[in-house]
């Protein structure tokens, strides 16, 4: 494989295994937050213990997040040194910005928030769980805003090759920013809900009547049924925005070859790169038009227009279907969780087990989503001003990234085998904690 093809690969593992705890680690501390507030106001020691069970899982996404997020940096300067180069001025404060202001508050209070339950009083305990969540959001808004940057650069001037940075308000809160951001947060609010549900009912399906568990199952249905609207709503307003700015990649998206009004919704299809159209294609007329336009005749820019400055369709027309197909089973099941909750006050053993099965539905659409936009974005590194093959190192060779591709990929899995196995584990003990032991059985 040639060279910029493998380190593509390799920088996509390690973005591909570093989000998926972030996306986790995001929001579930201020679900934490939430379970401290309700102990403090009530009293109940069931908020307590759904703390202290799943603090343990935050500490284990937030130490895996940070070592992948360092191994993932490295690359910067190893495959990709003209990014550096070309546009350091603005990437390198950001990422610093990112440091200052989120991770040192993150690792100072972390361990406050882990370890001195019993150190420290409840009020300062509580502080320390508000400033980790407050970091970790800080820290998404400062990557956010870089990435989106990429994107929709915007506040610089191009001097002697370099980007100098001229209003960094508008580096910073650049045009697809805003929407990028709290899509970004609800798709977090949305992979922690999905997991505390799918704990919660495997916990359930092990006779686990702790008063907990039910208070978490409930926790991550009614969440989850709040956010998907919410995520749905400005996924709309960010697929707008894109259209504006980024018309390429919704054109990549629908599989719009030819610049047309009256666009069709393609559900299903098989690109065809080679023609120029889509087989297979079972469509929807106008829809097309109606959901990305909000028009009836909106026209679509075709991929013809943009000549070889276009993605790849076939990965980005289906990683765009992947999110909003497994976000719209997100969306049944949450629904009808909080159905169930509200006319039974439980939920039967089959939609326990559905709820194990949609544990991590939420790194499914998330990853469909990163995919979508950054293979959507390509050639492109820096959207119209830098590309991909640009920036690659014109040093290293393929044997080099071959080795250490094939080393992440071995330890990634591991750790994410690990990672799963031992979050089951946890819901395991604390299900059989606390039970009296098997009577034997006589023969």
């Amino acid at each position: 494989m040639e060279t910029l093809t493998l380190a593509r690969l390799q920088f996509a593992l390690n973005m591909t295994f570093h989000i998926l705890f972030p996306a986790i680690t995001i929001a579930l501390c201020w679900i934490l937050l939430f379970f401290k507030w309700r102990f403090n106001v009530t009293q109940d020691t069931k908020w307590q213990n759904a703390y202290q069970f799943w603090v343990k899982i935050f500490a284990l996404c937030f130490a895996i997040g940070i070592v992948s997020g360092v191994t993932m940096s490295f690359q910067f300067g190893t495959n990709w040194p003209v990014f550096m180069q070309t546009v350091g001025n603005v990437a390198g404060p950001l990422l610093a910005y990112e440091v200052l202001t989120a991770f040192f508050m993150e690792a100072t209070f972390l361990g406050i928030m882990l370890f001195g339950t019993k150190l420290v009083s409840n009020r300062i305990h509580t502080l320390a769980t508000f400033l980790v969540a407050i970091g970790t959001t800080i820290s998404a808004f400062w990557i956010i805003a870089l990435n989106s940057w990429l994107q929709t650069p915007a506040g610089f001037e191009m001097r002697d090759g370099k980007a100098v940075v001229t209003d960094w308000v508008q580096v910073i809160f650049n045009p697809s920013m805003p929407y990028r951001f709290f899509h970004m947060l609800i798709a977090s609010g949305l992979t922690a809900s999905f997991l505390i549900a799918g704990i919660s009912a495997y916990r359930l399906l092990y006779k686990d009547k702790k008063p907990e568990v039910m208070t978490t199952l409930k926790t991550g249905i009614y969440l989850a049924a709040i956010l998907i609207p919410l995520q749905i709503m400005v996924g709309d307003m960010h697929g707008l925005n894109t259209l504006h700015y980024q018309p390429a990649k919704i054109a990549a998206m629908e599989g719009v070859w030819q610049t047309q009004r009256h666009v069709s919704l393609e559900l299903f299809a098989i690109p065809n790169e080679v023609e120029k159209r889509n087989d297979y294609a079972i469509s929807i007329p106008y829809l097309g038009s109606i959901i990305l336009t909000h028009s009836l005749d909106g026209e679509i820019k075709g991929l013809e227009s943009f000549g070889a400055n276009r993605p790849k369709v076939l990965p980005v027309f289906f990683a765009f279907r992947i999110m909003v197909g497994t976000g719209l089973l997100m969306l049944a099941t949450a629904w009808l969780g909080a159905w169930f909750l509200k006319q039974r006050k439980s939920i039967p053993s089959w939609f326990a087990r559905w709820l194990v099965v949609m544990t991590f539905s939420g790194w499914i659409a998330t990853l469909a989503g990163w995919y979508t936009t950054e293979t959507g974005r390509q050639p492109w590194l820096v959207y119209n001003i830098l590309s991909t093959a640009q920036a690659a190192s014109p040093h290293i060779t393929g044997g080099m990234i071959t080795s250490t591709l094939i080393l992440y990929i071995l330890i990634y899995l591991f750790l994410l085998i690990s990672f799963i196995t031992v979050v089951f584990h946890l819901a395991y003990k604390s299900s059989v904690a606390n039970e009296p032991p098997l009577t034997p059985v006589i023969l």
